[in-house]
């Protein structure tokens, strides 16, 4: 990341696990999976995280799709910015 990037992570509480930036970002990927991550600039992931969740929901008639949701919040909760 640049620094201006880091500078904003660091002003707004989004330095690492447990801060309150992953907090929220877990929040938002419990609801919606990949959100969490879009919030943390992570946006191959989070559209990963969409895309995988849709496809659990429609290909197990809506049995398995709260596995990528607990996955994706389990995600967005531990990640740790590259310095």
């Amino acid at each position: 990341m640049n620094t201006a990037s880091n500078r904003y992570h660091d002003e707004f509480g989004m330095t690492g696990q447990g801060s309150t930036g992953n907090v929220i970002a877990a929040l938002c990927s419990f609801f919606a999976p990949g959100l969490g991550q879009l919030l943390q600039g992570r946006v191959f992931t989070a559209l990963t995280h969409f895309v995988l969740a849709g496809m659990l929901w429609l290909l197990t008639f809506g049995t398995m799709g709260w596995v990528m949701h607990i996955w994706s919040t389990i995600s967005a909760a531990i990640w740790r910015p590259e310095s």
